[in-house]
């Protein structure tokens, strides 16, 4: 049996706004609109897909990385320190202080554009959770 991670589903508050977000902040792109009101959206980072539909009601805390479920979507990059650089100017706010991550180098917390948690993880070069 060969099992793969096809679309991780992000409920919106906003799926439009949501899905715009993901575009000009991190570069992913529609590959499927339903095309009805509200919409629901694929969207490709990557070879990640993520489906943004809209909610019917969230959680008070989307950001309390300590509930129950799954908490926050990690993004591999070669530089925190670019990567965070590239995101301020698109208008990003990081909150935190980088830190260690499981496994070994480094983790920075931010949010989306409805405030659910993503982070970037940078590894050393040598590591062996490629």
């Amino acid at each position: 049996m060969n099992i793969s991670v096809e679309h991780i589903a992000i409920v919106a508050k906003d799926p439009i706004a949501l899905k715009n977000w993901y575009e000009r902040v991190l570069g992913a792109r529609e590959v499927f609109n339903n095309g009805q009101n509200p919409p629901t959206y694929l969207v490709a980072l990557g070879n990640v897909w993520f489906e943004i539909y809209v909610a019917d009601k969230s959680l008070p805390d989307t950001t309390n990385n300590k509930l129950a479920g799954f908490r926050h979507l990690a993004l591999r990059v070669d530089s925190l320190e670019v990567a965070k650089a590239e995101l301020e100017k698109r208008g990003v706010k990081f909150t935190e202080p980088e830190r260690p991550a499981a496994g070994g180098g480094r983790v920075l917390f931010f949010e989306d554009g409805e405030g659910n948690l993503l982070h970037f993880v940078e590894r050393p070069k040598d590591s062996q959770l490629h």
